[in-house]
């Protein structure tokens, strides 16, 4: 893959130097917010994670590679230009091969950023099993590539339109470890609670660095879910979220919106309800994991400097 690897200078030169990097997606830029606020979020979030000592390292497939670590002008093309494809592990070969230009979804930048030995991703919140996968199997392989690649995953939890419940299921079955901070309940993207109780619970960033490095130590393959709860005064009560949830569930089904069309569609179509207060907790949500993201990327990288291992 390595051929195929574009790392920024800025972002190579932290590695070797063993300071602290994290990686962010692009699906973020061209399919979940409209412009110019989703330029302006990708761009304060690289701000914010310089201003506390970390390199980003936002992801996307430009010119046949995969570019860890983009330009200004780079974030500005994915913010505008049509036809950007939203890009998983299943598509990178064909998209590179055809040199199309790429957002990464969780799942592709994890193998990216694996590849490029970043340890930490922050995200907005992370895919999983879809409402009515019974009929559908639809299930994200953002968990598939949680069990296989050993990166840090920091989100608000799983996405709200998802069924939470059977999420968790399949990450203990896959042995993911999902730890929630700071809190006794998984979030839910929008909202600070799914309902469902946190499968494990970290306080600090140093916790999950000695979690991760020890994961690794054990030989173990699967990355670390890391769940921030969005913040209380951006949060959405999870009764009002779930009502534009079967609403615009409704209008997918009947629209025939299907795969990867169906997350952007019900994201919109949630904005619209909400009369725009769904973009704001994104927002929120997005730089309070990119936060805890870059503390996680210290604590990591504090350790590798100091030799530390499990």
């Amino acid at each position: 893959m390595t051929e195929f690897l574009r790392v920024a200078p800025e972002v190579r030169d932290a590695l070797e130097a063993r300071r602290p990097v994290v990686a962010f997606e692009s699906t973020i830029i061209s399919h979940g917010m409209p412009y110019p606020r989703n330029r302006d979020t990708a761009l304060e979030a690289e701000a914010a994670a310089r201003a506390a000592g970390v390199v980003p390292a936002t992801v996307a497939l430009l010119d046949g590679r995969i570019a860890v670590g983009l330009t200004g002008n780079e974030i500005e093309r994915l913010s505008t230009e049509k036809g950007v494809l939203k890009v998983s592990r299943r598509d990178l070969a064909w998209a590179l091969a055809g040199r199309r230009a790429g957002a990464t979804t969780v799942s592709a930048t994890m193998l990216a950023a694996a590849r490029a030995g970043i340890d930490v991703f922050a995200t907005g919140g992370i895919g999983g099993v879809h409402r009515g996968s019974a009929d559908t199997s639809d299930v994200s392989a953002d968990l598939t590539e949680l069990a296989a690649t050993s990166v840090c995953v920091v989100s608000a939890g799983a996405k709200a339109i998802l069924d939470i419940p059977r999420t968790l299921e399949v990450l203990e079955t896959l042995g993911v470890p999902v730890a929630c901070w700071g809190t006794p309940d998984f979030p839910a993207f929008y909202s600070r609670s799914s309902g469902s109780p946190a499968p494990l619970r970290v306080d600090s960033a140093e916790e999950v660095a000695k979690m991760l490095a020890t994961q690794r130590a054990l030989g173990l393959p699967q990355g670390i879910l890391v769940a921030v709860p969005v913040p209380e005064g951006q949060e959405i009560p999870r009764q009002t979220v779930e009502g534009w949830i079967e609403k615009a569930l409704g209008e997918a089904e009947k629209g025939g919106v299907r795969g990867k069309g169906v997350t952007p569609f019900l994201l919109s179509r949630i904005g619209e309800l909400s009369g725009g207060a769904s973009l704001e907790s994104n927002v929120s949500l997005f730089h309070n994991n990119v936060r805890h993201g870059c503390l996680i990327a210290v604590a990591c990288a504090r350790r590798a400097a100091s030799g530390l291992s499990g």
